[in-house]
């Protein structure tokens, strides 16, 4: 079964799938679904799938099969007695075709 926005074809610059793809993830979590041909990348908040698609494949050259995205919300802290919140964020865990896969450690 295919995803329903596998047929569009988004055009990003550079700058933007660079902007898109801002860091990969290395934890445990990512590290185990490493096995199974999937990637976890740090992501904007305003980056939707088909974006980050794009820009998976323009920058490491590898056929996307799937796009998860998921929205952590920054939890509130106290800092010396003062209510600080930290920053959400987006990330995204990237299925790829088997036989294709990304070495992270490289970088881009």
């Amino acid at each position: 079964m295919s995803s329903p926005y596998a047929n569009k074809n988004l055009t990003l610059s550079k700058e933007r799938m660079y902007q898109v793809i801002s860091a990969p993830m290395i934890t445990e979590k990512a590290t185990i679904i490493s096995e199974h041909n999937q990637v976890v990348f740090k992501v904007p908040l305003d980056a939707s799938k088909p974006e980050i698609r794009a820009a998976v494949e323009g920058l490491f050259d590898v056929k996307v099969k799937a796009v998860n995205t998921l929205r952590q919300k920054g939890k509130v802290k106290r800092f010396r007695g003062k209510i600080g919140k930290r920053v959400d964020t987006k990330k995204a865990i990237v299925t790829l075709v088997d036989g294709d896969s990304i070495d992270i450690t490289t970088g881009v």
